[in-house]
């Protein structure tokens, strides 16, 4: 082992040995996960979650606008934004999952940036996109990476933009470990996936307006919505900072 390797100096640093020590016990591949399109997993299914539908049916998120997909997938969010009219970045840092995505848009004829990148490498531009939407990347990701997450939604959405997530509720049918975030270093795991509640929810993205958590509806599939109500659906908003004027005051 290469000492000079493992010696902390940063920041960075740490998060690098969190990320060792996590990776270390997982012999997960999402290239693997993603080869096999007959595994009969319930989200690669074609069609849109159905709390994503809803948002824009009842109008709680704009008819069209600039969107980022995280943890895309095969794309089927994506695919269905841009066949609203909305201008679609989507990343996901599998191959295989973009490969199948990329199929998706052209049977649907319909244009999305697909980008394949580590979100965490991602660059987004400033108060670059009216909507970001996560179905199923937030319970993926260690804690010790959440304020990195949260610093991205904080900086690619414009003030009054609205973040969108859909992730597995806590020992529900599909996954979500009931562990605390200290748990996951004693245990030197996920556990698959970590669960949510709309407590947690509300306390990790405290600087957003909530503005809708529940469970997501069951949906009998064939339909041309997803839905499973062992995840959890959540919709905030980025507050509009006020202006500081020149005396400090806002």
């Amino acid at each position: 082992m290469n000492e000079w390797h493992e010696t902390i100096g940063t920041y960075e640093d740490v998060l690098i040995m969190l990320d060792g020590f996590l990776k270390e016990k997982s012999k997960f591949v999402w290239d693997v996960f993603y080869s096999d399109r007959e595994r009969g997993v319930p989200f690669f299914v074609n069609a849109p979650d159905e709390n994503l539908v809803e948002y824009l049916r009842v109008g709680r998120l704009p008819p069209q606008g600039v969107a980022l997909d995280l943890g895309c997938g095969p794309g089927r969010n994506a695919v269905y934004l841009a066949e609203l009219g909305y201008a679609v970045d989507a990343v996901d840092l599998s191959v295989e999952a973009l490969r199948w995505a990329e199929e998706r848009a052209k049977e649907r004829n319909v244009n999305v940036r697909f980008i394949l990148d580590n979100l965490f490498d991602f660059e987004a531009g400033e108060a670059e996109y009216d909507l970001i939407y996560d179905s199923g990347c937030l319970h993926h990701i260690a804690p010790h990476r959440r304020p990195d997450y949260i610093k991205l939604l904080r900086k690619a959405l414009k003030p009054g933009g609205f973040y969108a997530v859909v992730c597995f509720v806590e020992n529900g049918p599909l996954g979500g470990a009931a562990i605390s975030d200290w748990d996951v270093y004693r245990l030197g795991s996920l556990q698959g996936g970590l669960g949510f509640t709309p407590e947690k929810l509300k306390r990790i993205f405290k600087d957003f307006r909530p503005i809708e958590i529940r469970a997501m509806r069951d949906m009998k599939q064939p339909n041309d919505r997803f839905g499973h109500s062992g995840l959890l659906t959540a919709l905030f908003q980025k507050l509009v900072e006020a202006p500081v004027h020149e005396n400090g005051e806002t």
